[in-house]
């Protein structure tokens, strides 16, 4: 059986999204090889709709510019969407009906970990139902400031109890938490 593990980066004021304003000032050579690590340690990539729709531009323009982004762009992508109906990226599949299932045979074949960027419904839905393995939140030494309430880590939902089971502290101040979700009660 296969771990399915989410990344996130995050601020210590638990902005996720707006990236852009503080997540460069903080990866490091050990965070380049931490993400090297995550992403050729996974043969698959899970992902929401708003992940899938700012990784594919970006991710699909470097397409031959490096080991790293041709990774990202020959792995089996899912993406868990009622909209998409066409994805263009290459290699992508789209989950519409019957998520939680497709989710479980995905976790059941063999093979390497599925990765899943970002924390929002996809994340959750998978907490709600014990497909999550481990969580690494790639906290950075930052106060965003300008996250709105649906941008943060944080929101209404059922609560989770994690076990923290790993740290690493990057030369920029960057750690990198792991937790394994507890099984929901």
């Amino acid at each position: 059986m296969r771990k399915i593990v989410n990344s996130t980066f995050m601020t210590l004021d638990g902005d996720i999204t707006n990236m852009a304003d503080w997540h460069r000032d903080y990866f490091g050579d050990e965070a380049r090889k931490a993400a090297d690590d995550q992403l050729f340690g996974s043969d698959a990539v899970i992902m929401g709709r708003t992940t899938y729709d700012g990784m594919f531009p970006s991710w699909s323009a470097r397409a031959g510019s490096s080991e790293y982004a041709d990774r990202w762009n020959t792995l089996p992508k899912y993406v868990v969407s009622s909209t998409l109906t066409d994805p263009e990226w290459t290699n992508t599949t789209v989950i519409s009906e019957n998520v939680v299932d497709e989710i479980r045979k995905l976790k059941d074949q063999p093979g390497q970990d599925i990765v899943q960027f970002g924390f929002g419904p996809v994340t959750r839905l998978m907490l709600d139902n014990d497909l999550l393995d481990v969580i690494h939140i790639w906290l950075h030494p930052v106060l965003s400031g300008k996250a709105a309430a649906n941008e943060l880590l944080h929101r209404d939902g059922l609560q989770h109890r994690l076990e923290l089971i790993g740290t690493e502290l990057q030369a920029t101040g960057m750690f990198i938490l792991s937790y394994r979700p507890l099984p929901s009660s």
